[in-house]
């Protein structure tokens, strides 16, 4: 029988965790063992109680979980210290840096492990129940705007009462892909008056059926890759893009930084002087 295996994320830079006690029960019936270390998700108010009821094994240390398991699930990259206890010939699956996680892959690429990373599989009918990127940047998005508008002192829709109107707040959205439509949507919702940007021009008419307008550079060049990704622009386009988000940044209340490029470091889109030509009490 072969056995799955979990071990708690580092909670200082990861939160979520790969195996819910729901996930448990579909892995048992399938066949599967799974072990997971003590205390794996009792920062998200889960129990043990909870996993054992759906059969999970419970371990006192993560030795002993990657030990006993030929399958290890994790969110995050391993450690130095994880990637020494897992076992040769393994397989790992989660999401992957290529960029930031290179060491250690070549680490576990030396101990025969089978990498599979979820967030490189391809944009295909198929893969769609694996696609971690769309689900994870999805709650991205909507979690944006719901923490934005919790730490923006005004009220996000127009109030209008017999003592006065509030004006609705301006939220600016950087980046429509997955996390900045949903962005959108959740903005809107709330009653505040959207704008976005995006290299890509098939976004606008994305933008434009949620209600949020549109900003971009007129572009000649195709900046979607074949993935359906944005995909790194020039160095002038980079900079005529500034200057249209520099005028039109003065006026907004809150800014979402939503864009990415696969496979590279998520571009800087805010400069310094951007920052300070905001309105004091603005939200990024």
């Amino acid at each position: 029988m072969k056995t799955i295996g979990s071990v708690k994320e580092d909670l200082s830079v990861e939160k979520r965790v790969s195996i819910t006690p729901e996930i448990v029960k579909k892995f048992t019936d399938l066949g599967f063992s799974v072990n997971l270390e003590k205390k794996y998700a009792e920062h998200l108010g889960i129990n043990d109680e909870d996993y054992k009821e759906k059969g999970a094994n419970i371990n006192f240390s993560k030795e002993e979980v990657f030990k006993k398991s030929e399958v290890i699930l994790k969110v995050s990259c391993l450690s130095d210290h994880e990637t020494r206890l897992i076992k040769n010939k393994s397989i790992l699956i989660g999401q992957f840096d290529t960029s930031n996680d290179k060491d250690i892959i070549n680490k576990l690429i030396k101990k025969d492990i089978k990498i599979f990373s979820l967030n490189l599989l391809p944009r295909i009918t198929r893969a769609q129940s694996m696609d971690v990127l769309s689900s994870q940047s999805n709650l991205a998005g909507y979690k944006a705007v719901i923490d934005s508008a919790s730490l923006y002192n005004k009220a996000m829709p127009m109030m209008m009462t017999a003592a006065g109107t509030i004006a609705p707040a301006k939220i600016f959205i950087m980046g429509v892909g997955v996390a900045g439509l949903q962005a959108i949507a959740t903005a809107k919702r709330l009653g505040a008056v959207v704008s976005a940007t995006d290299v890509r021009r098939a976004a606008g008419e994305q933008c434009e059926s949620l209600g949020a307008s549109f900003i971009m550079v007129d572009e000649e060049e195709d900046s979607e890759d074949s993935g359906g990704y944005a995909k790194e622009m020039s160095i002038d386009y980079q900079e005529r893009q500034n200057k249209l988000i520099s005028e039109h940044i003065k006026s907004q209340d809150i800014v979402i930084c939503s864009a990415l490029i696969p496979g590279k470091t998520a571009p800087t889109l805010l400069t310094k002087e951007m920052v300070k030509s905001m309105k004091l009490g603005s939200v990024i």
